[in-house]
């Protein structure tokens, strides 16, 4: 049986690039839709996962980039963001509705 860490893990792996989701949106996707807060602190602990998360494209539910100071510098998750052609502005996802993946319309 996977763990939560686990089913949050794969979740964020299919979040294409240049998309992203929130917190809130997996935690709801897995049934358990008061744990966005445990979502994000699952998160925080995924450097080492193998095959990798994309922790990066996981953002609060008003598009910022809280989790920003988890990545081993201040600017790498808007970097890595931007790499993938997600634009930021003062920690926030610009075009948040665009860019929302959505697991629970997605995976469902």
């Amino acid at each position: 049986m996977e763990t939560f860490a686990e089913r949050v893990y794969d979740v964020v792996r299919k979040v294409p690039k240049g998309r992203i989701t929130t917190y809130g949106a997996i935690a709801k996707f897995l049934g358990t839709g008061r744990s966005s807060r445990m979502v994000g602190w699952v998160l925080n602990n995924c450097g080492m996962e193998d095959p990798p998360v994309p922790a990066h494209r996981v953002v609060n539910r008003n598009g910022l980039l809280t989790g920003k100071h988890h990545f081993p510098t201040e600017t790498l998750m808007q970097e890595l963001l931007e790499n993938e052609g997600v634009k930021v502005k003062d920690d926030a996802v610009q075009n948040f509705e665009k860019k929302f993946w959505d697991p629970n319309k997605e995976l469902l």
